[in-house]
């Protein structure tokens, strides 16, 4: 059986001391244009001091018209660079891999933050998005690549590609958001292809000395089951791509589409073939136990998200106490700044049903 606490090595730059990854998560806390916060750095330092072996950024936008969040972490220009050179230098100074995840919203861009209309793969009513020019396409791309390597300009260790959860990407892949008639719409391999000339650009220009990680999530935002299961077998044999990160929502469900129910989700992941590609899964792991299930099974780490918005030192309270589980909720305000969120972070996190609670809560 694998350790939670074994190194974990891969095919391009260093290993991550255990099985830990922080999960890439939205926090609303960096200033308006994107430079880093002091506040987004405290709560990224303070996970990687609390024993992470990988500490990712929250989702940071790759061009302005990208931008999904207010107070979204930006990796637009240059105006971003001494930040993030802070933010690398931080977090590996604790012993953890430093990572950015590279994101671009698409339709989900709000027209409000964005100052024009969203862009999508096709254009979509509801959220008012049009269709992307195939020069936008290509731009798309290169801001994708040049994003990479400002990241390892600024001393990261590597990046991951947001190809999860309906963003720009997702929505390439999607059948139900993506109807063009050129190389990037119709057949899947069509679809897929605006993602892995992403990966191919990063490779290329940023060397064997620099990890690339992929996030997919293979349900909900218009995404089927088996194409994301092809799409992961694909990439996993890229010798291109580091790792691949699942994204289930619940590690421990079933398919939400009812011909593929009767097994867990996770399984359609574990049985492929993945090569020299690291594989991990996210959703739910709340445990040690949970932790152990994940790795026992055949995943090579486990991405914690909200376990460590609870507890900044989640791998050192499981390497303490087998039998540990994350603290029961709700939460004061009051204990999630003692873990390190900032107030946006804090007013983010009170859209969690029962996840907050008053400030005069037992802690």
């Amino acid at each position: 059986m694998v350790d939670l606490f074994e190194p974990l090595s891969f095919a391009h730059g260093p290993p991550m001391k255990n099985r830990f990854m922080l999960a890439p998560m939205t926090n609303t806390q960096s200033h308006a244009d994107g430079r880093l916060s002091d506040d987004e750095q405290r709560w990224l330092v303070m996970r990687a001091a609390g024993g992470f072996g990988l500490t990712m950024t929250c989702a940071a936008h790759v061009q302005a018209r990208g931008q999904g969040f207010p107070g979204q972490l930006g990796i637009v220009s240059d105006q971003h660079v001494e930040g993030l050179t802070r933010l690398a230098s931080g977090i590996k100074a604790e012993g953890s891999l430093a990572v950015v995840q590279l994101h671009h919203a698409g339709m989900r861009s709000p027209r409000e933050l964005i100052g024009a209309e969203p862009l999508c793969p096709s254009s979509d009513a509801k959220t008012g998005a049009r269709e992307m020019t195939p020069a936008e396409v290509q731009q798309v791309i290169e801001d994708f690549v040049a994003a990479g390597e400002r990241a390892q300009r600024c001393g990261f260790d590597g990046i991951e590609i947001h190809g999860a959860h309906g963003y720009l990407l997702a929505q390439f892949l999607s059948g139900k958001y993506n109807r063009r008639t050129d190389d990037y719409g119709g057949s899947f391999e069509n679809r897929a292809r605006i993602l892995f000339e992403i990966i191919a650009g990063i490779r290329g220009r940023c060397g064997n000395e620099f990890s690339l990680g992929l996030r997919l999530s293979p349900e909900r935002f218009g995404q089927n089951l088996i194409e994301c299961q092809q799409l992961a077998a694909q990439a996993m044999a890229l010798e291109a791509l580091d790792y691949l990160d699942m994204s289930l929502w619940d590690f421990d469900k079933e398919p939400h589409e009812p011909e593929h129910q009767g097994r867990p989700l996770r399984d359609f992941f574990l049985e492929l073939d993945r090569g020299s590609t690291r594989l991990g899964v996210a959703g739910k792991v709340y445990s040690a136990a949970a932790a152990r299930q994940c790795v026992d099974e055949g995943f090579d780490f486990v991405s914690i998200g909200r376990g460590a918005i609870l507890h900044h030192d989640f791998p050192r309270l499981v390497q303490a106490d087998r039998d540990f589980v994350i603290r029961p909720l709700p939460v004061s305000p009051a204990y999630l700044r003692a873990e390190g969120l900032g107030e946006a972070f804090i007013e983010y996190v009170r859209r969690w049903e029962g996840f907050v609670g008053e400030e005069r809560a037992a802690d």
